[in-house]
């Protein structure tokens, strides 16, 4: 079993920036690929970002692209999530997972969720 906790979320202005943690419980972390998807009231969960097991591939939602910067410390078992020029529509319940898989952005592809961290952006 792998446990995972997100933190780093929080109440920013439009505009601002936030980094989201993510920390893993178990060194198999090393060996998984970790992803970062999004909730908002109302709506879907939905991919935000990706990363392999080595770091060396990342993926992006459109929607983020070019403002969200995934990346991973896996001396730390940590996964980070940089997020610049937040817009209101980025207000959402942010979550991270981890699979014995290919970076992804399919939901079914991970194993393990936390419990995530809340984003409010104002404008």
């Amino acid at each position: 079993q792998v446990q995972l906790v997100e933190s780093g979320g929080g109440l920013v202005q439009a505009g601002g920036s936030l980094r989201l943690s993510c920390a893993a419980s178990r060194r198999t972390f090393s060996s998984a690929a970790m992803g970062w998807f999004r909730q908002a009231p109302g709506k879907e969960r939905e991919f935000v970002a990706a990363i392999s097991w080595s770091g060396g591939s990342t993926y992006y939602a459109d929607s983020v692209k070019g403002r969200f910067t995934i990346s991973r410390d896996n001396a730390k078992n940590t996964v980070y999530l940089q997020m610049n020029s937040l817009k209101p529509e980025d207000t959402a319940e942010y979550y991270c997972a981890a699979g014995l898989t290919i970076a992804t952005m399919q939901r079914k592809k991970y194993d393990y969720w936390g419990q995530g961290t809340q984003v409010t952006v104002s404008s």
